[in-house]
């Protein structure tokens, strides 16, 4: 970390020693893993120094001497590399990095854990053996890379992010207060137009009195005009006054709450510093050649997010240095360098901060993912054959899911991945990987900058507000009630790339009442895949940069939320756990819950569009008798056999039922009977459409209550729409019961 310009007084001298020790052991790190890679020039050589140098000095200052030995013989061997008198290559880049592990833990010792002299002295003797100065010693054994120190120091003194949290709700209640102003300018506003009437009357009542002659009238009417007319001029200085106060509160407010992220803020290489290190000893030891390229390094990140990510970027680059990395003798086989390049990189995007982790590893063959789900039964052969590469890489996220074949063989890739999404889950964020097979695997983490302030929408559902946020947003569409469909009992509506989106009404997933839709649906695309729906809200206010307030632990987790935040005009809302809700979800769906949406009286698109039921076993003919109704402005839901449409048919109205006769679970003589026992659908008109233009079977449809019988083969497009209109009239005539 930088500690220029900071208040350092309320640090002891060890706590100022331990801080600079952090600080210079990065650059030795950093300079080190440059000189192993061939790329160190003098310039960084001497800076490499100049960071021995300075620990060994200020080691000296706190009277630890083990570490001035240390720091000194780590000098020695860096002067002698700038003059040349030593070569420093793999072996000997390994002694330094050991020495700056142990002069780390030196300077971070408590006494009793500090190491050992023997330890000490074996060092300092492998140090001199590299520049020829003391007997050549065995290289001492390099402890593993202790993990990345925190960036700020221990918290005895008061340090940037103590009291962050409380000062930000601070800004935030600041800013609400001076918003509060907006509606009493407005009601001033209004006051002023009144005024202004009452002005013009008392002006015609002048002119009134002036016609008439009368001189004492006139005087009078002068007189109240000259008393009125100073008001005039003292509101418009009180509003102006006031409009001047609310902008500088806002300012001040604003900037308030941006400087109190700032404090939090820190850049993207000051968390992530210790990563290429940790790398580089992992692979020498899988005896793999993997440099670390740092892009976005003075991207700010927050710093409670960053230390929340840790966890997860370590196992990203693990799991890509031990399962995607090839050994340099099969990289140089395949055309490659021999060393292997992971980048991780952090920028802001859409308000957002991505991170990427990505290789020029071997990759991921997707059919090895669709092979291992099958074999460890997360998913049916049928329904894994259909998934596409991208949800086919989110089975890598799974608890335990790995594509080892067999118990002996090592893990493979995807091992530890679920603890990257349930983190990143956590933060609010989404995770998605991507591979070529042969080139390389990567995956991007898309985060809130900051956990303090969410982007969120902000939508009405059953009256009150609620925020999703925008990370979690997939889209939003605003869709007529026609387009709505219904299969297996779930109404959907066509989505943009060419699927189905399936619609639930959020106030019945929050447990709010029973949604009744208008001629048109607001939808909130949530979820990614199979997992993906169209969330029905009342309206969508808009965006809202909101500072979260965390709920009470007193209440515990609460179900499909998340937090609460005061919106602009100081309205609570209630920031949703949009993960909670796909999961809710799909919970009452799996329940057999009934999430589909009722049409207002007045509004439904049955009045517009008579609703027309298709049931069908024949995928072909089900489409072409939609297509051909549909095209005639009739809203045209499909069911796959007689127990299909007859859940469809208690879910919803419909003006009209198409039905096959020979059909699996139900056929149609059976649904027909159905629908004439039940005395809410006794008198929906059913045609009866076969194939097989068999007497037995047209008597015994016309018997079980068909309204009419066609034979598929004897019919065309122009037999079919009028034997519709004749049932139930044009597309949009109103049914009469």
């Amino acid at each position: 970390m930088s500690m220029e310009n900071e208040d350092l007084s309320g640090y002891s001298m060890l706590d100022l020693f331990r801080m600079e020790t952090r600080e210079q052991m990065r650059v030795l790190t950093e300079g080190l893993l440059l000189l192993e890679q061939g790329a160190v020039d003098a310039a960084r050589l001497e800076s490499m120094m100049r960071a021995a140098h300075s620990v060994k000095g200020a080691a000296a200052i706190v009277g630890l001497e083990p570490a001035v030995r240390l720091a000194h013989a780590m000098e020695d061997v860096l002067v002698a590399a700038q003059e040349g008198r030593a070569q420093l290559d793999a072996s000997g880049v390994d002694v330094l990095l050991g020495a700056v592990d142990l002069l780390q833990q030196l300077a971070e010792a408590d006494g009793a854990n500090a190491p050992r002299n023997n330890r000490i002295a074996a060092m300092a003797a492998a140090l001199g053996a590299l520049h020829g100065k003391g007997k050549a010693a065995p290289v001492p054994e390099v402890p593993a890379p202790a993990p990345a120190p925190a960036p700020v120091p221990p918290p005895e003194p008061s340090s940037p992010q103590a009291g962050s949290d409380e000062l930000l709700t601070l800004a935030g209640q600041a800013r609400l207060h001076a918003g509060q102003l907006r509606p009493w300018i407005a009601g001033l506003q209004r006051y002023k137009r009144h005024q202004r009437a009452v002005y013009e009357a008392l002006d015609d009542l002048q002119d009134a009195i002036r016609a008439t002659g009368d001189a004492r009238l006139a005087e009078l009417a002068q007189r109240v005009a000259d008393r009125a007319a100073p008001l005039r001029d003292t509101l418009h200085r009180t509003i102006e006054g006031a409009e001047h106060y609310e902008r500088q509160a806002l300012t001040v407010s604003t900037r308030l709450a941006d400087e109190v992220l700032a404090l939090r803020m820190c850049p993207f290489a000051e968390g992530v510093h210790g990563l290429p290190r940790m790398v580089r000893d992992l692979a020498r030891g899988l005896g793999k050649d993997v440099r670390v390229e740092i892009a976005g390094a003075d991207t700010l990140v927050d710093r409670a997010v960053l230390a929340r990510m840790e966890g997860p970027l370590h196992q990203l680059l693990r799991n890509a240095v031990d399962h995607g990395m090839e050994l340099p003798a099969e990289r140089t086989a395949a055309g490659k360098p021999a060393h292997g390049t992971i980048r991780l990189e952090a920028r802001h995007r859409g308000g957002m901060l991505a991170l990427v982790v990505a290789d020029d590893g071997r990759g991921v063959d997707p059919e090895r993912i669709r092979a291992a789900a099958v074999r460890r039964q997360v998913a049916a052969p049928a329904f894994a054959a259909e998934l596409s590469q991208a949800e086919l890489m989110e089975f890598l996220f799974l608890p335990g899911f790995s594509l080892k074949e067999s118990a002996t063989e090592l893990s493979g890739r995807g091992v530890g991945l679920d603890v990257v999404h349930d983190t990143v889950r956590g933060l609010n964020g989404t995770v998605r990987a991507d591979s070529t097979p042969g080139a390389g695997f990567s995956t991007v983490i898309t985060l809130p900058l900051t956990q303090s302030i969410v982007r969120a929408l902000v939508v009405d559902v059953a009256g009150d507000a609620y925020a999703l946020p925008i990370a979690r947003v997939e889209g939003v569409r605003r869709v007529p009630a026609a387009d709505v469909r219904t299969l297996h009992g779930r109404q959907y509506v066509d989505s943009t790339d060419g699927g189905q989106l399936g619609l639930v009404a959020a106030s019945q997933v929050l447990e709010l009442g029973e949604a009744v839709a208008g001629t048109d649906l607001t939808l909130v695309a949530i979820g990614t895949g199979r997992e993906r729906y169209g969330l029905v809200v009342d309206a969508v206010r808009g965006e809202q940069s909101l500072t979260v307030q965390p709920l009470e632990p007193t209440f515990g987790k609460l179900r499909d939320i998340a937090a609460a935040a005061l919106l602009d005009d100081g309205t609570p809302v209630l920031i949703l756990d949009v993960p909670d809700v796909l999961h809710s979800i799909a919970r009452l769906l799996d329940d057999g819950a009934a999430l589909r949406l009722g049409f207002a009286a007045d509004e439904s698109p049955a009045r517009r569009a008579r609703r027309v039921l298709v049931v069908d076993d024949s995928l072909t003919v089900r489409e072409m008798q939609r297509k051909l109704l549909a095209a005639r402005g009739y809203h045209v839901d499909v069911a796959l056999d007689g127990l299909d449409g007859w859940n469809q048919l208690r879910g919803a109205d419909y003006d009209l039922v198409i039905t096959d006769i020979d059909m699996p679970r139900l056929d149609g003589i059976g649904l027909t009977e159905r629908i004439r026992r039940d005395p809410r659908l006794a008198r929906l008109p059913v045609m009866i459409v076969s194939y097989k233009d068999r007497p037995e079977d047209r008597a015994r449809g016309l018997e079980a209550g068909a309204d009419y019988y066609l034979a598929k083969g004897a019919f065309h497009d122009a037999t079919l729409l009028d034997a519709v209109r004749d049932l139930v009239g044009g597309a949009d005539t109103k049914r009469t019961p």
